[in-house]
């Protein structure tokens, strides 16, 4: 049975006021949807809220900033304040309520969304809270350790490694930074340990610089297929590591973009390799001062950096099915249409299409885009499973004949033109 519609009814319950939450809401006001996004923190900004001031993006600045907002750097507080300037370019402030935490619980016809001040009731729930949201630290046995312990995300001033020997854990783009950092703040030692590998671009520029995704764009625009692509790349790629002298961690498996993400290397990391000791083991033990890997080496070290990246929380949600999702490989398998949750009703997850390659805000406002037009009922998103990334324009191609709303004819070349024809150092505009 329908119950009356009060105030507090919403069409569509936002979860998350970072740059996903943010473009949705737009989004929502576009469709002339009922919106509101809840955020536990204080302030908008999401996990970037919470990040050191050190920490920066994996793409270039015109690939991150939102619509034609200036970004005036590339680490966490530039990345805040162009959060925090769109909310306030469309006066958004009135429809996020913050500091505030919520429990979502699927009804009839919707949700109930239990806030502080009392429940909401919201036809559709959206989860801005990000694929990657909650820092890991895997599980290790500790006997009496004296070893001080840093994940990433918590170390709050790099300037506490000069002079330490530090041992950074992990493979990702998170180790990477670390031992970046390592080396421009002086580490007496620096050791690396990694169970596996995993392909980045090796370049002696800054990230800014070499994480722009406008050379992928050049390749799906020539009509490259996916496995042209990622053989494309891979060729460069090794050419990379050899002309850099890092064959020792060049992945053994075929680079294949689909399934993996590729970062920019760190230019300090690379020009200061070979004083890097490396260890293709985990941990194992921490005893004392002592850190035991699993491959048996002990190593005595003051401080040991988990770059061991993050997982994801949905602990918000009231669905049992999606408790005990950690990563977003588990995730797409429960989702169709690539942002539909197959565990609950009207429940969308943008994040979950976007672990790929491409412009993060440009992709964001594609797919909200089209989700809103979905809960209009001018999109179809389907229910079948996308197992593999959506990079870049891909999403375009994906999204059109769900949602020809947003998509009307000559979507193509309009699409092509802008792929084409968006300089470098600009931002692509936000899609109407």
């Amino acid at each position: 049975m329908s119950h009356p519609k009060t105030p507090l009814d919403l069409d569509l319950a936002i979860v998350g006021a970072g740059i996903c939450g943010v473009i949705a809401l737009h989004y929502a006001r576009r469709a002339g949807l009922h919106a509101r996004v809840f955020d536990a923190q204080p302030t908008v900004g999401g996990l970037w809220r919470q990040l050191p001031a050190w920490q920066d993006i994996q793409i270039a600045a015109a690939d991150w900033t939102i619509g034609d907002i200036p970004l005036a750097g590339t680490f966490q507080p530039h990345i805040v304040a162009n959060i925090e300037a769109w909310v306030e370019r469309f006066d958004m402030a009135n429809d996020i309520a913050l500091s505030t935490p919520v429990r979502a619980t699927p009804r009839p016809g919707g949700w109930t969304v239990a806030t502080p001040e009392g429940d909401v009731a919201a036809a559709n729930l959206l989860a801005a809270t990000g694929a990657h949201n909650v820092a890991f630290i895997p599980p290790v046995r500790r006997v009496g350790s004296e070893v001080a312990e840093l994940h990433s995300s918590a170390l709050e001033d790099p300037g506490v490694l000069a002079g330490k020997s530090v041992l950074v854990i992990g493979a990702g783009a998170s180790a990477l930074d670390l031992l970046d950092l390592a080396v421009q703040h002086g580490a007496r030692e620096i050791a690396w340990a990694h169970r596996g590998l995993r392909w980045f671009t090796p370049t002696r520029k800054p990230k800014a610089v070499a994480g722009s995704v406008r050379d992928l764009s050049r390749l799906q625009a020539a009509g490259m297929t996916h496995a042209q692509q990622s053989a494309a790349i891979e060729g460069d790629l090794r050419g990379r590591y050899a002309k850099m002298g890092l064959q020792s961690i060049m992945p053994a498996y075929a680079f294949d973009i689909l399934q993996q993400q590729l970062v920019p290397g760190r230019h300090r990391m690379i020009e200061h390799f070979a004083s890097i000791r490396r260890i293709a083991a985990g941990p194992e033990l921490i005893e004392g001062k002592t850190v035991t890997l699993t491959d048996g080496t002990q190593l005595q070290t003051d401080l040991v950096l988990w770059g061991t990246g993050y997982t994801t929380d949905l602990s918000w949600l009231d669905v049992p099915a999606l408790a005990t999702v950690r990563n977003t490989h588990d995730l797409r398998r429960r989702c169709g249409g690539a942002f539909r949750s197959l565990d609950a009703p009207q429940l969308f997850l943008p994040a979950v299409g976007l672990d790929g390659v491409g412009s993060t805000s440009f992709a964001y406002s594609l797919s909200c885009r089209s989700i809103m037009s979905h809960i209009r009922g001018t999109a179809d998103l389907g229910l079948d499973p996308v197992l593999h990334n959506i990079n870049h324009f891909d999403l375009v191609t994906y999204l059109a004949p769900r949602d020809p709303a947003s998509f009307p004819a000559g979507w193509e070349k309009r699409y092509r033109d802008l792929q084409l024809e968006t300089p470098d150092d600009q931002p692509y505009p936000m899609p109407p």
